[in-house]
């Protein structure tokens, strides 16, 4: 498994509870674009629309050495989910009041796969305490590499 990126706000701005793992639809040269890293999930979200799930606003920058087909960059991407999993996904969604966040993107068997998490937003309180506890870690590390 070689991880491509990751979506560092996904953490910070969601308790995420439930990981999922799904293929991306993708299309041409954008594969060899993900390949190289040319992938950008920060502002992305998952919507499920007719039973389907959907990667929106995701950014995959155009592969240079193409040279007729290239697809629009923010393009709506299709997820590969088993309707079993959707289906348990949408009822998530509704029932709790959670999203849909995608969490990383990497390469499976040569294989582009998303991982994606049900999560419940953060209040303004919540994100401090988490960085509350993170900064008391990094002293708590510093002093022990001291002794």
């Amino acid at each position: 498994m070689k991880l491509i990126t990751t979506n560092k706000k996904a953490f910070h701005n969601y308790f995420i509870s439930d990981n999922f793992e799904a293929g991306i639809a993708l299309e041409g040269s954008e594969v060899k674009s993900v390949r190289e890293g040319g992938i950008s999930i920060n502002e992305a979200f998952i919507q499920i629309v007719n039973g389907e799930a959907f990667l929106k606003n995701a950014y995959i920058k155009q592969y240079e050495k193409t040279s007729s087909f290239a697809p629009n960059e923010k393009r709506t991407r299709k997820l590969l989910l088993h309707k079993e999993e959707i289906k348990k996904l949408l009822k998530k969604t509704e029932n709790l009041g959670c999203t849909l966040v995608p969490i990383k993107v990497y390469l499976k068997d040569g294989l582009v796969k998303l991982e994606g998490g049900v999560g419940k937003g953060k209040k303004l309180y919540d994100k401090r305490e988490d960085l509350k506890k993170k900064s008391a870690e990094m002293e708590i590390k510093r002093y022990q590499k001291k002794l």
